[in-house]
């Protein structure tokens, strides 16, 4: 299987509220030590509210080689939770497919004028579907833990312009994102953010966005771009309440891995949207 360079984006579904506290810079990260929590041996009520607050804020820091573990097990259930996604709701995108499998359906009658057989046409076209997504979504994931998921230090860390970031809440890594320089266009790349499932709806994905904003203002960069093919709202949502601006689509898009085979072009189809944030003129 051919595996091309890891230029392409993949934006894990986020969920997002409004969260301000991003703790950390580049080469910075803060974490607030439990003398700076209290002032006196006897906490108060303010205190140990206090207390709670400061456990259930998100940290973001740089990525560290002890999380390489915990990166990509979020990484790789974002990842598969599209499988699902790109089967049923994907479809809802994609009125010629619909159409198509409606044909289908009905020269199914026209040719056997078997009922049980038109009817089980339907269910017969969705398992195939699924088959043909999870097939390409695991060649896609198997690219990727095998480029710059396989040594994120060598990809992000060490080049001037780019960085990777995990959000910890509680001591545990529960979030991702990367950013990634261009020297030839003067834009940064926003890159396979993921935030863990469990700790969804806490604003962990607008922080590690606003992470990259901070850092590609920080290094003159004249734009921000991502592409992302997400199937849900969510996650656009995220970037247009991030200030991105959708740029343009692809309907039919080509995932790392695809064989581009009649059937699985039939069966399985994504769209790709291309995001721009304009930081200043260039």
């Amino acid at each position: 299987m051919h595996c091309s360079s890891p230029k392409m984006v993949c934006e894990t579904k986020i969920v997002a509220d409004e969260h301000e506290a991003i703790a950390g810079t580049k080469k910075d990260s803060i974490i607030v030590s439990s003398a700076q929590m209290w002032t006196s041996s006897s906490p108060s009520p303010s205190a140990l509210e206090s207390k709670v607050e400061k456990r259930d804020q998100v940290f973001i820091r740089e990525f560290e080689r002890s999380d390489h573990k915990e990166v990509r097990r979020i990484f790789t259930e974002g990842i598969m939770e599209r499988i699902p996604n790109s089967v049923f709701r994907g479809l809802k995108q994609q009125i010629r497919t619909q159409f198509i499998y409606a044909f289908l359906t009905v020269m199914c009658y026209v040719m056997t004028k078997s009922l049980t057989l038109t009817f089980s046409t339907p269910f017969i076209l969705m398992g195939a579907r699924y088959y043909y997504s999870r097939k390409v979504i695991l060649n896609y994931l198997d690219c990727a833990l095998h480029t710059d998921m396989a040594d994120i230090e060598s990809y992000y860390m060490k080049p001037t312009g780019s960085c990777f970031w995990v959000a910890v809440l509680q001591g545990q890594v529960v979030g991702i994102v990367a950013a990634q320089g261009r020297e030839d266009n003067n834009t940064m790349e926003l890159r396979r953010m993921s935030v863990d499932s469990h700790f969804r709806g806490k604003g962990i994905a607008k922080a590690l966005g606003r992470r990259v904003l901070e850092f590609a203002m920080l290094n003159n960069y004249s734009a921000v771009v991502l592409g992302t093919t997400a199937v849900k709202m969510a996650a656009h949502k995220l970037y247009e309440s991030l200030g991105f601006w959708r740029v343009g689509d692809t309907e039919d898009y080509s995932l790392p891995g695809m064989t581009r085979s009649p059937l699985e072009r039939l069966f399985f189809q994504i769209r790709y949207s291309r995001y721009r944030l304009q930081l200043h003129e260039e």
